[in-house]
């Protein structure tokens, strides 16, 4: 496996791709992808659209609003085609799944999320009036082999993709059809990658997938030696203590205990589960098609903080899906109080052209209704991640450096295990060293921190 931990300087010999990223961490584990591509192809990376000889954007689909954010983002590329000439504009990722030959009328390029080893032919073969398409999705594809070219700013934490696609079908989710049906990458090309990362200095990787739990991987051979998810996690923390492993995003039907116990053996796994709720009511889960209820998911939770008491618990909420009764609302509400997440993504809901809810549930809760309750969700996860925060005063924690606070200079930002922000004083340490503080005050969003080491 080739190592390209280093970001690629330009060179004014060959043409230059700027790419800019939209939508979740596995699109920017895509880009970096891309990158690795290009450049093979003999392209290099810059970061001024002023000189760049192609334009991508890699995009998403989940809500409308990012779309059209894209769309925006497309008449500001074509001045860059009027004032050089051969400039080629291209949208890859799930907005170029979704839409296809629709956005043929106003770019060069379009390659969905399986098309990316084609994009050097596609580039060679673009001309005025010929502009170019690959679409098709993959049953096989995962790029378990190339190597991603780091766009991290900090050479600290990294993201590897284990895992492509997705076979819930959430009824309001647009993901299997841009990304395809759920295929897992070979465990031990990721484990290499891991180990070429910490070679080259990272002290941090995020393990990748729609849904992580759901990771097996069948042997090939058919020797018995498939690997699931929790095994695949001992296999990457096994590399090295110094080395921390997190991953995103776990689904609630399929997180087991196993998973669980594998987080508590090794100090080393962040000590931190995403587990995306999306309603209290199970009512709305069993029209989401989550296929867990409201007990099942309190039961999950539960289990985890029997095992790891100090575990860090993030979420998803969506606001105003089709037919939530304000007892719907209430029951999510509720929930969020019980569990106390440290944090979450809320959004209204955004219905989306050709999922299941869009075909079979009329989007029927009104605009204002809709923020109403959005502006409930976000205030009373305001006071919960304070309360989260609130308990962690007094407490020593392990903290690896990020870098200089973005307000004081003089101090160092970083994470603990449990993917909290911390703040505290710099004793000229580096990113990527560990620090050991104790929590003496809190805000909603961060723990203030003294040194005591």
């Amino acid at each position: 496996m080739n190592t390209r931990n280093i970001r690629p300087l330009t060179d004014p010999s060959k043409p230059k791709v700027y790419i800019e990223t939209y939508g979740c961490q596995m699109n920017v584990n895509d880009s970096e992808v891309i990158l690795s591509i290009l450049q093979d192809a003999g392209y290099v990376l810059t970061e001024d659209i002023e000189e760049a000889d192609i334009i991508l954007a890699n995009t998403c689909s989940i809500r409308d609003n990012a779309e059209q954010r894209i769309w925006g983002r497309i008449d500001q590329f074509k001045l860059q085609k009027r004032k050089r000439e051969g400039v080629v504009i291209g949208i890859v990722g799930c907005m170029a799944e979704r839409l296809k030959y629709k956005l043929l009328t106003a770019v060069d390029l379009v390659a969905g999320p399986d098309s990316y080893r084609s994009l050097p032919m596609l580039l060679e073969a673009v001309a005025p009036g010929k502009p170019q398409i690959n679409v098709l999705l993959s049953h096989e594809e995962t790029y378990a082999e190339i190597s991603p070219v780091r766009l991290d700013k900090n050479g600290v934490s990294a993201f590897i993709s284990i895992m492509r696609g997705c076979n819930n079908v959430c009824s309001y989710c647009v993901v299997p059809y841009t990304r395809g049906a759920e295929r897992s990458r070979d465990p031990y090309t990721i484990v290499a990658e891991a180990e070429t990362l910490y070679a080259n200095g990272y002290k941090e990787v995020t393990l990748l997938g729609q849904n992580v739990d759901s990771y097996y991987w069948k042997d090939p051979n058919n020797a018995g030696k498939d690997v699931n998810f929790p095994q695949l996690l001992e296999m990457v923390a096994k590399i090295s203590p110094e080395l921390r492993v997190r991953f995103s995003t776990s689904h609630p039907k399929d997180i087991s205990d196993e998973v669980i116990y594998t987080m508590a053996m090794y100090e080393n796994i962040c000590k931190h589960i995403h587990l995306p709720v999306q309603s209290g009511s199970s009512i709305m889960l069993e029209k989401m098609r989550r296929k867990y209820n409201r007990e099942w998911y309190l039961e999950r939770v539960a289990k985890i903080r029997s095992v790891i008491p100090d575990c860090g618990l993030t979420t998803d909420v969506i606001a105003g899906f089709s037919g939530e009764t304000e007892q719907d609302h209430i029951d999510t509400l509720t929930l969020m109080e019980q569990v106390v997440f440290d944090s979450a993504f809320m959004f209204a809901y955004s219905e989306r052209p050709g999922t299941l809810a869009s075909k079979k549930y009329p989007d029927d809760i009104p605009y204002d209704l809709k923020t109403s309750r959005l502006n409930e969700i976000i205030a009373l996860q305001g006071r919960m991640s304070l309360k989260s925060n609130e308990k962690e005063i007094g407490r020593v924690l392990k903290v690896l450096v990020e870098g200089p606070s973005k307000k004081n200079p003089d101090e160092l930002c970083g994470r603990a295990s449990s993917n909290k922000m911390c703040v505290f004083p710099s004793r000229g340490e580096k990113a990527g060293d560990y620090c050991e503080v104790e929590v003496v005050s809190v805000t909603s969003a961060t723990l203030i921190c003294k040194r005591i080491d």
